[in-house]
């Protein structure tokens, strides 16, 4: 045992020891890309499943259709005499058709404030009381005024109107049904939900004049087009990367599917061939919603408060009509309706590849991990270097050569004491107030040396790798991204020659948030204006926290990069 301490005492001061970890470093970011690539083979990935039993999906008969065809055409015209009018005038018509079925009617308004802009609105809403219940849950349907591209949501309203006509009729509610008409896809939903919660600001958010029990689920019809339509699209994506219960996507692939014969998609991709690309492009775009952080449909102001909620969109031209929505929304509402707790059994974190098939979080997790790993090994790396001393690059001419080498080889291996106030101020400063100028420290009358420069990058990689560990168990898709876009600080360091620094300096340069941003735009033909306002609005009204992590995580371990870059140590 004695030996075999030692032995690992020799191994830990063995210089060569030191060249591991930068090698190891890139291992870990080659694995992580990887590990992403390989999560859309069928060796990784795992067919769904309802693990809830109660839900029973498509196993009752469904009666909406026959006279409700009329019923529905009726509410249309008199849905599309009101596409003139204003807010307030919609909500006195919709009000009326509310209390004539027999349903409770409420109303609020809101107002909310983002980067000089103004946004109001009217929400309104009614309250299904269900006959065989005593007020202590509910299921929220919900079709905003105007869709999330801005469009007239005709059918979803008149959908909505005449299924709160034909549900009053049941008698086998056991949960209260609330029907949400808010103004807009965006705001309305997010000011009803948090009111409903009593998490609003009550200078901007009126308070909720009705309300029910504990929301156990949440609908949103998204249904401007015209005509029949050929297809279901499930939109689930939360604001900050939170998801549904996947027994609720589970419920309606297999209710659509399974019982009306309604093909459905995920993710905007029509014709799904379950093949390696699909999947992978599939996994790609939910991770980029969920890394953006932005509220994808009305359903995504419920995920927050733990209600398990959905947007569906139908698309394309087919011979399914309304009516065929309507039987899959009373199914769904049918097997919410079973339910005797929330929805827990299955899985919150996810990546569907497909509507059949999905990666749990302990096969995608590793990815984000290993990206984290990449920067804690590196941080330790250039903190036990810092604590060594540099060795003299001349010797003494006075000694002889083998003393020489024994000296040099003791310098090498001897320990320093660590000058660790400018590193932490440093490293403290930038990551509280996330904007420090970079010409800020090339003024610094004080010249840093080279061990301050090493551990500097030692404690911003340090901070890096664990924002990206915490942040990858919560939004594994931003993680990975901010994991992915600041690998590079990992290997960058100071140079006495000059193109190698200006060539750093320029990939920096390249990977900067606001150059990446106003890239982006470009690329996506979006006006940086519009960007930054969607931001705003997302930080005023969803409380997206993309932004905190984009300029209180990313942005400062890009400045102290530069740092390290264009910095001149001193001997």
């Amino acid at each position: 045992m004695p030996r075999l301490l030692s032995s690992a005492m020799a191994l830990r001061r063995d210089p060569r020891m030191l060249k591991l970890p930068p090698y190891v470093s890139l291992v870990c970011i080659v694995v992580g890309f990887a590990w992403l690539l390989l999560l859309p083979l069928e060796n990784y990935s795992r067919r769904t499943y309802i693990s809830e039993n109660a839900l029973l999906p498509g196993q009752v008969h469904t009666y909406f259709g026959g006279s409700e065809q009329n019923i529905f055409r009726a509410y249309r015209r008199e849905v599309d005499l009101l596409a003139s009018k204003d807010n307030y005038q919609i909500n006195d018509q919709i009000e009326t058709f509310l209390r004539d079925v027999g349903v409770k009617v409420g109303r609020q308004n809101y107002t909310y404030h983002y980067a000089g802009n103004e946004h109001s609105g009217e929400n309104i809403y009614g309250i299904l009381q269900a006959p065989r219940g005593d007020a202590t849950e509910a299921i929220v349907l919900v079709a905003a005024w105007r869709t999330v591209d801005e469009e007239i949501n005709r059918n979803g309203v008149t959908l909505a109107l005449t299924l709160a006509r034909y549900f009053k009729r049941w008698s086998l509610w056991s949960k209260d049904i609330i029907i949400v008409i808010p103004p807009d896809s965006k705001a309305g939903t997010q000011a009803w939900v948090d009111a409903y919660h009593d998490a609003h600001d009550s200078r901007y958010v009126a308070p909720l004049p009705l309300k029910s029990g504990a929301l156990q689920g949440a609908l949103a019809i998204d249904y401007a087009v015209d005509h029949r339509f050929e297809a279901l699209h499930i939109v689930y994506d939360g604001t900050n990367g939170q998801l549904p219960n996947l027994d609720l996507i589970n419920s309606m692939v297999n209710i659509a599917g399974g019982q009306m014969g309604v093909h459905t998609a995920i993710q905007g991709i029509e014709n799904h061939s379950n093949g390696y690309q699909d999947r992978l492009h599939t996994i790609l775009r939910g991770m980029m919603k969920q890394g953006l952080g932005l509220a994808t449909g009305p359903h995504s102001s419920f995920i927050p408060y733990h209600v398990d909620a959905i947007t569906l969109q139908p698309y394309g031209e087919g011979w399914h009509d309304e009516m065929a929505l309507g039987r899959i929304v009373e199914g769904t509402f049918r097997s919410l309706n079973n339910l005797l707790e929330h929805l827990h059994q299955s899985f919150f974190f996810y990546l569907l590849m497909h509507r059949d098939h999905f990666v749990s979080i302990g096969t995608y997790l590793p990815s984000a991990m290993l990206l984290a790993a990449n920067f804690s090994i590196m941080a330790i790396f250039l903190w036990v270097k810092s604590g060594q001393a540099f060795q003299s690059k001349r010797q003494t001419s006075d000694k002889p050569e083998a003393s020489g080498a024994q000296d040099s080889s003791q310098n090498a291996s001897a320990t320093v004491e660590r000058d660790l106030f400018l590193p932490i101020s440093v490293v403290t400063f930038c990551q509280a107030l996330s904007v420090i100028p970079l010409f800020t420290f090339n003024n610094i009358p004080a010249s840093a040396t080279a061990q301050q420069f090493q551990l500097i990058k030692s404690f911003s990689l340090l901070f890096l790798g664990m924002s990206i560990a915490t942040l990858a168990t919560l939004n594994f898709s931003l993680a990975f991204f901010v994991g992915m876009l600041a690998t590079p600080f990992t290997f960058v360091r100071t140079s006495t020659n000059i193109a190698v620094r200006l060539g750093l300096a320029g990939f920096l340069t390249a990977i900067a948030p606001p150059v990446l941003v106003y890239s982006s735009s470009h690329i996506l033909q979006i006006p940086v204006s519009d960007i930054l306002t969607e931001a705003s609005f997302g930080w005023n009204v969803w409380g997206m926290y993309t932004s905190i992590v984009v300029w209180c995580v990313w942005w400062p371990s890009w400045v102290l990069g530069m740092v390290n870059v264009v910095g001149s140590p001193v001997a």
